[in-house]
């Protein structure tokens, strides 16, 4: 296989799956705000945070306000995160390698990103925000399914489930790293009886919320959630599980051992850390170094074979 194809099915499965956790992201805040009083504000900032775009926001925006925020997240002036841009990116990446990819997901990314493109004004109102993310986030899944029941399990397949897991592990940790420091500090006020429905916000960033309350039947606490959202192998979204989903796919190819080596190290990082117990000062420097070895291994790779 060409360094080149690898490269773009790689970023596929990236972009793609950037585009869902966006569109989810945004779903998940819109809701949160209306479920809670307005005496308690957290408002749209802290998206801005989980997507690492705070210098790029503020050079175009004067405010994070409901609207501006919206507007970078779907379309926004130089953000390769927004959803449009996901989608272009990923369109772009599909259409150079229609020869390596079943027909039907050309097709279906194809058309999702025209969808994207002529739609995304609709998700700026809250009466039509839900329809049109939904939608994003039904498409890149359907696109997803017919990948896996379709394409032959080959390297190709492994480089778009490599990409698509390093992107959810980068989500997955950003997501716990700055919702577990905006979220309001146990009290004894009124307002610590909102902790539960905004654990259940993180939870449902990552749609996580059902598997959880599956395994986990007490009230929603945040060494819980922490553990199954970092630890709980068996959970799709987890950090443990997108790491060994990596590793597999990675021990399929050829000259695996320094990408393999680098995921071991982040493995071995996050086994010995018992991240459920950690204060919100030592969460945060564990999950720094947590994404310093997610991009370590993405170093690596590009390495190794891109």
């Amino acid at each position: 296989m060409l360094s080149r194809v690898a490269n773009n099915l790689c970023w596929l499965g990236r972009y793609l799956e950037r585009a869902e956790n966006t569109a989810r992201l945004i779903n998940v805040n819109s809701n949160l705000l209306l479920d809670l009083p307005k005496s308690i504000v957290l408002g749209w900032e802290p998206i801005i945070d989980i997507v690492s775009d705070r210098t790029t926001f503020y050079a175009h925006y004067d405010m994070a306000d409901e609207h501006s925020v919206l507007n970078f997240l779907l379309v926004g002036p130089n953000n390769p995160s927004s959803i449009v841009s996901s989608l272009e990116f990923a369109r772009e990446n599909a259409r150079t390698i229609r020869e390596i990819i079943p027909r039907e997901v050309w097709e279906q990314i194809n058309e999702l990103y025209i969808y994207g493109d002529e739609n995304h004004q609709k998700a700026l109102f809250r009466r039509s925000r839900y329809d049109f993310l939904t939608e994003v986030i039904e498409s890149v899944q359907k696109i997803t399914g017919i990948l896996a029941g379709t394409m032959t399990h080959d390297e190709g397949y492994n480089f778009l489930k490599i990409g698509r897991n390093l992107e959810r592990a980068d989500m997955t940790t950003r997501i716990i790293d700055v919702r577990s420091a905006t979220l309001l500090p146990e009290t004894e006020t009124e307002q610590s009886a909102f902790e539960n429905l905004q654990w259940m916000s993180v939870l449902k960033s990552l749609t996580a919320y059902q598997m959880y309350r599956r395994e986990v039947r007490l009230r929603i606490r945040r060494p819980d959630v922490l553990k199954f959202l970092l630890l709980e192998e068996r959970f799709p979204r987890s950090l443990l599980h997108t790491l060994q989903e990596v590793k597999g796919c990675v021990q399929n190819l050829p000259n695996f051992a320094a990408v393999s080596h680098e995921l071991e190290v982040v493995e071995k990082m996050l086994m010995a850390a018992n991240p459920q117990t950690l204060i919100q000062d030592k969460l945060h420097h564990f999950i720094d170094d947590v994404q310093l070895g997610i991009s370590q291994v993405f170093i690596k790779l590009e390495e190794t074979y891109f």
